[in-house]
């Protein structure tokens, strides 16, 4: 078995790399630019866009296995018909999805191609509180709108987990399953969590939806995703915040909390000088 992973330099594509990896799996790893991912030895990287399904011919010859995106650079792709069906003609029997929020083109096509598919739909990504350490760093702040929403996030390397089990296991075709980390927080929750973890007090200040919406289109989000993601954080549905056993009952581990996701993490959010 030879699995391709796509987004092998993201938070959760890294931590499924090197999962594999471990687990003397032979794994490609699809990246945009090869020289610059930095893999574990013995990952074999490959270079291919999402966006442009012909420059995926060699990262798939030899494939069997295979973990997709659904978005690209903010944007959802639209060349799930073509990714798909370049990975059956190559051989690839067996696929896991890290799907964006909702189904779209590539979620489509998986499930609609003759293959063992599992659709991965975590409901928020603990390393999304990445995006807070220039300003708890520089100021000792977290701006976020919908302070008082609950969610169950859930950490990157259990996502990953389970697509490593899905991948290499097989046994779960036809199946989408819901992650979640094994607790539902707030904002405040998390922002608690990061302060002990920092030795330093972190102030939470609460942003409108307006602001929200406009920190979004400042990074050049599409004004339809904009709606669904804010919107979303504003009214999560339950399953966002009721804690769910997939991951274990997957992996055979319990969940990781948030709190060990901060112990990880701690020195990118530490002011320096402060808790060392």
């Amino acid at each position: 078995m030879t699995i391709l992973v796509a987004g092998a330099t993201g938070n959760v594509g890294r931590q499924l790399v090197g999962q594999l990896a471990r687990a003397g799996q032979p794994v490609r790893a699809l990246t945009r630019d090869p020289e610059r991912a930095d893999l574990p030895d013995g990952v074999q990287p490959v270079s291919g866009d999402l966006t442009r399904p012909d420059s995926l011919r060699q990262a798939l010859d030899g494939a069997t296995a295979l973990h997709l995106l659904t978005y690209s650079d903010s944007t959802p792709l639209e060349t799930g018909p073509e990714i798909v069906k370049l990975a059956v003609e190559a051989g690839v029997r067996r696929a896991t999805v890290l799907w964006g929020g909702m189904k779209g083109p590539v979620e489509h096509a998986v499930m609609a191609a003759d293959w063992e598919w599992t659709i991965l739909e975590p409901v928020e990504f603990m390393s999304n509180a990445l995006e807070w350490v220039n300003s708890v760093r520089e100021e000792g702040v977290i701006r976020e709108a919908f302070p008082e929403v609950l969610s169950a996030a859930v950490h990157e390397a259990d996502i990953a987990a389970v697509a490593a089990t899905a991948l290499v296991e097989g046994g779960h075709g036809g199946k989408s399953y819901n992650l979640t980390g094994p607790e539902a927080l707030t904002m405040y929750d998390k922002a608690r969590i990061i302060s002990a973890a920092t030795g330093h007090d972190i102030e939470l200040v609460q942003l409108t939806r307006e602001q929200a919406n406009q920190r979004l289109r400042d990074r050049d989000v599409p004004e339809d995703v904009i709606d669904y993601v804010v919107g979303w954080h504003a009214n999560p549905p339950a399953s966002a915040y009721t804690v769910d056993p997939t991951v274990e009952q997957i992996t055979g581990r319990p969940a990781r909390t948030y709190a060990e996701w901060v112990a990880e993490h701690a020195d990118a959010f530490r002011l320096p000088g402060v808790g060392e």
